[in-house]
């Protein structure tokens, strides 16, 4: 199994109470420690918001996916880049094909490309992107992979699409990646997504209940095979929001460290359903023990990469130290 981690950009209420001016400086150096030589993280990752969550705040940070991605491009050395997942309906792809070929150039080839169709309406109606229906959001990432997928294979693309027209957008330099910047996508909708996923992805990312994967892995296996494809040529990624400690009574103190920091920001009833997540049977919280019996579960699913959020990452690392000490090994 492969691990990659989230860096706290805000969008979660994970860098509240440090100042703007220190935010980059807090995300810079959380990611110089896990570009490390010898560390067991694979990748880093950032989500693609502008708002955060669970409720918008009119004044705490969300910082942009893109931005982050080239300064991390040009501030690490080993660790692969992604996002997780970036909205096709917040760039025109054409453009964003040109700018994620370029931070790959940057990064020395390191870059990966989540894409998915969106779904947080209060940014995107704010933003002035309107609020398409499923059947558009959708329509519009088939429409944006395509396009990636000959910008990066071809060094142009063309489309007359219904929700894109490109014609002979080039796009040089080439991304550095023989075959191109990989694609994630990302969601687990099994007429669309997953077919999508299994004509154009080097990865999936869909999250839920280990039956809920396992069928999910199952439908998109049929996808491959009606394509030619090989399914195990794509790897099944998921996300877990994780706490780990040393103990159920230290595991039980970071909850209480992590709620204490986020109330004054949310109030009491937003703060019960954001601590909601990290009581969900999906959630990794527990010891070490407990979170490598849970991971082996889900490898014997075909998960292949495991993407975990640590909601205290910013303010404190005992945690991501003791998942890379004592679970990594055991499942790497």
């Amino acid at each position: 199994m492969r691990f990659g981690l989230f860096v706290p950009q805000g969008w979660r209420h994970d860098l509240v109470g440090i100042d703007p001016a220190d935010q980059w400086s807090t995300m810079r150096d959380f990611a110089a420690h896990i570009d490390r030589e010898g560390s067991a993280w694979e990748s880093i990752w950032v989500y693609d918001h502008f708002h955060t969550v669970p409720k918008p705040s009119p004044t705490e940070a969300t910082h942009e996916a893109w931005t982050l991605m080239a300064a991390f491009a040009a501030s690490t050395s080993r660790v692969r880049l992604g996002q997780m997942c970036t909205c096709m309906g917040y760039r025109n792809p054409a453009y964003l094909a040109k700018a994620a070929a370029t931070v790959d150039l940057v990064s020395g080839g390191r870059v990966e490309m989540g894409i998915g169709g969106g779904w947080y309406e209060h940014e995107w109606r704010a933003y002035g992107y309107g609020f398409p229906g499923v059947p558009d959001r959708l329509g519009a990432l088939r429409e944006g992979v395509e396009i990636m997928h000959q910008a990066w294979t071809t060094g142009s693309a063309t489309l007359d699409g219904t929700y894109f027209q490109v014609d002979g957008a080039i796009v040089q330099p080439q991304p550095l990646q023989q075959g191109g910047i990989p694609i994630w996508v990302a969601g687990g909708g099994e007429k669309v997504t997953l077919k999508i996923a299994a004509e154009y992805a080097s990865y999936t990312n869909f999250h839920g209940s280990p039956e809920e994967f396992s069928h999910k892995s199952e439908v998109l296996r049929g996808h491959t095979e009606r394509l030619g494809r090989d399914f195990d040529s794509i790897v099944r990624s998921a996300n877990f929001n994780t706490v780990i400690g040393e103990s159920e009574a230290d595991v039980a103190r970071r909850l209480d460290a992590i709620e204490a920091r986020v109330a004054p920001f949310l109030g009491p009833e937003v703060t019960a359903r954001f601590m909601a997540d990290y009581h969900a049977p999906t959630a990794l919280v527990g010891t070490p023990a407990q979170a490598i019996a849970q991971l082996a579960d889900m490898r014997e699913r075909g998960l292949g990469y495991a993407i975990h959020y640590f909601p205290e990452a910013a303010y404190d690392r005992s945690g991501v130290e003791l998942f890379e000490r004592e679970v990594v090994p055991a499942l790497g």
